[in-house]
């Protein structure tokens, strides 16, 4: 692949002028459309960059405040949002969900832990009650069939990514502790205080600066194994849990009627600049610039590692803390060993190195052809000029 580079815009520290290079060379190298990409080193913004365009055609450029889909990436900033609660004395991982939401006692689930719906060992990725279309625009919908639903395996004894489910339901553990629907809690605890933007349902005054998320172009046979189960094995566990309800017409991801909708598995709306912000804070033991979000002791919970193993959805391995994803191994994953965060299908990624002081966002619009983080040039690149940076 090969294509022109766009003007690179925004500021970079001389220091990490090998995060624009890297940066540039995706636009040169991998087929990148818009994009924006920054890192904050010990509380301040020292990388904030963007460039490219919003839509196929490239008649409109990709703005400082441009705002698009990053998919997981929302993960990470629900994962906050509980351990926020945690840190006020109004969550306890280890007690049963039930205790704050009493109708989740069903189907087997009166003593399942809170901390169970964090890494992903509930149980409880799919279904399997029929939905009507659209059903995932309904929050109660969501919520009461997860309340009934039978775990799929005994709680505790796997890890499988709960790739839709997780939203509603560590969002409705939310919802309850704090009389806030999460989407609302992100915006007023987390966003506004730091000056960002992440926008989990929003109204038509914002899709003017709204970049439409773009599929990646890639034939059935050439598709990498969790995609092409989703796709050619609709029965299967990973097709089951990437897709939960049957859409309605017009509730594409590029909808207005998504975009309104609180789905926080994945409908997260932000920029790199925001993610990199966030996950700054929590490198620099929870606080930016005179605000809070977590103690010192909360941070440490947040990224201190859960569980390791393979995921019995996505079919790779793992390494997990309550709520966050951390590098694996041997796998070519250029952060730091204790660098926490979540990565989104398609490419976007929010992470924080402690060890560093760092934070990292990266948002684009082209989605990459493999689900999975660890295969995407574009963000393996920025990372790694980021940490060469450091050096």
């Amino acid at each position: 692949m090969s294509g022109d580079v766009p003007a690179i815009e925004g500021t970079c520290d001389p220091r990490f002028e090998g995060v624009r290079e890297a940066f540039a060379r995706n636009f040169a190298e991998t087929d990148e459309l818009g994009a924006s990409v920054s890192v904050a080193l010990q509380g301040e913004i020292v990388v904030d960059l963007w460039a490219g365009h919003v839509d196929r055609e490239k008649t409109r450029p990709w703005e400082r405040d441009t705002i698009v889909l990053v998919y997981s990436t929302t993960k990470g900033f629900v994962a906050l949002a509980a351990h926020m609660l945690a840190d006020r004395g109004l969550l306890d991982f280890e007690a049963p969900v039930a205790d704050v939401w009493p109708e989740f006692a069903q189907a087997g689930k009166e003593q399942l832990p809170l901390r169970y719906l964090l890494t992903h060992e509930a149980g409880l990725p799919v279904i399997d009650e029929d939905l009507p279309q659209g059903a995932e625009l309904d929050w109660d919908t969501m919520a009461g069939a997860l309340a009934r639903q039978a775990p799929v395996w005994e709680p505790g004894e796997k890890t499988g990514y709960h790739a839709a489910t997780y939203g509603w339901l560590v969002g409705e553990v939310v919802r309850r502790v704090s009389g806030r629907s999460v989407g609302t809690f992100i915006r007023e605890e987390i966003a506004e205080p730091l000056g960002v933007e992440f926008l989990l349902g929003f109204g038509p005054e914002e899709e003017h600066r709204v970049s439409d998320l773009h599929l990646a172009q890639v034939p059935t046979e050439e598709l990498p194994s969790l995609a092409a189960a989703a796709m050619l094995e609709p029965t299967s566990l990973a097709a089951r849990a990437f897709n939960i309800a049957p859409r309605g017409p017009n509730k594409g991801r590029n909808s207005r009627a998504y975009r309104g909708s609180e789905q926080p598995g994945g409908n997260g709306h932000s920029n790199a600049r925001a993610l990199a912000t966030v996950y700054g804070a929590l490198g620099m033991g929870g606080a930016w610039q005179g605000h809070r979000l977590l103690s010192e002791e909360g941070v440490r919970r947040a990224g201190t590692p859960r569980l390791s193993g393979r995921d019995v959805i996505l079919q790779t391995p793992v390494r997990r803390t309550l709520g966050y994803m951390m590098p694996v191994p041997d796998t070519g994953d250029p952060r730091g060993d204790n660098a926490f965060g979540h990565a989104g299908m398609g490419g976007s990624v929010g992470f924080c190195d402690p060890d560093a002081g760092l934070g990292f966002g990266y948002a684009m619009n082209q989605m990459w052809t493999n689900p999975m983080q660890a295969e995407d040039p574009r963000a393996n690149r920025l990372m790694r000029a980021v940490y060469d940076s450091l050096d």
